[in-house]
């Protein structure tokens, strides 16, 4: 197991498991592991560098300090209003930063395990939720609280909309309430509770599973997934169809149905 620090200060701790699980922990607990500008900068390198490294199978996003991530950094979004333009610049600049980092994600070839611990704010919240699987401790909280300064927070909802029920989502854009780690289960904004001494064991027990698999055909599944929701019934199964034959050609899809068929253990080749 090595460990490195992110070339951005030590805002990013990343850490690759022999096993192929790449650890991305949020480590500006100063700043409640706030999305900054050089937060945002550099989970987007590290995410970039990891959808190329042949060794990251599975990816997992974490937290150091009290609050998983409290959305983006207030004061320097209110510092941005110093500008002429009252920080009209400045603000487009750090919303589409922080749209395009979220659907980095979401389109990332490799699977994405948020292991929340503490709150999850605003946009802290959104990136709970276009993680491909997220895990909550006990204590962990959810919470998407622009209504209540006078910004709604807009971004969050594209997330959280596709992820939870429409009457879900609107409770929290509207009330801005805290919601609890079991409430957050229930509405499907995270798969599951952990005790929060057993968080980090969990995330991981979770994230092998995964690894475990063939990282072709987890790559073509993810993208399969998201690429099919918003088409209709006929088109999706058209397209999944054609998914379908063409990852039956794969060395993997061959490998994997001969090792069923033979009662042995597959060996995966990834492609």
């Amino acid at each position: 197991m090595s460990n490195k620090e992110s070339p951005i200060e030590s805002i990013l701790l990343e850490e690759f498991t022999d096993n192929g699980v790449f650890r991305l922990t949020l480590n500006d607990a100063k700043r409640r592991n706030a999305l900054s500008e050089e937060m945002m900068t550099a989970m987007t390198l590290s995410l970039n560098h990891a959808s190329k490294d042949g060794k990251t199978r599975v990816i997992i996003i974490a937290a150091n300090g009290p609050a998983f991530c409290s959305g983006h950094d207030l004061k320097q979004m209110s510092a941005g209003r110093s500008a002429d333009d009252d920080g009209l610049e400045y603000f487009t600049k750090v919303f589409s930063s922080c749209s395009a980092l979220m659907q980095l994600i979401v389109n990332h070839p490799k699977p994405i395990i948020a292991e929340v611990a503490g709150v999850a704010a605003a946009a802290g919240c959104q990136l709970v939720a276009c993680c491909d699987l997220a895990v909550g401790g006990e204590s962990s909280r959810y919470i998407t609280p622009g209504v209540n300064i006078g910004l709604f927070c807009s971004t969050p909802m594209v997330a959280l909309s596709r992820n939870i029920s429409n009457k879900a989502a609107m409770e929290m854009l509207l009330t801005g309430e805290m919601v609890d780690a079991n409430k957050a289960e229930r509405i499907g904004l995270i798969n599951r509770v952990i005790n929060d001494k057993n968080l980090t064991i969990s995330a991981m027990e979770l994230a092998e599973v995964i690894a475990s698999k063939s990282s072709m055909t987890l790559k073509t599944g993810k993208q399969a997934f998201y690429n099919q929701k918003d088409m209709s019934i006929s088109d999706a199964y058209d397209y999944a169809s054609k998914v379908m034959v063409d990852n039956m050609l794969t060395l993997d899809a061959k490998e994997g149905i001969n090792a069923f068929l033979e009662k042995r253990q597959p060996k995966w080749q990834d492609e």
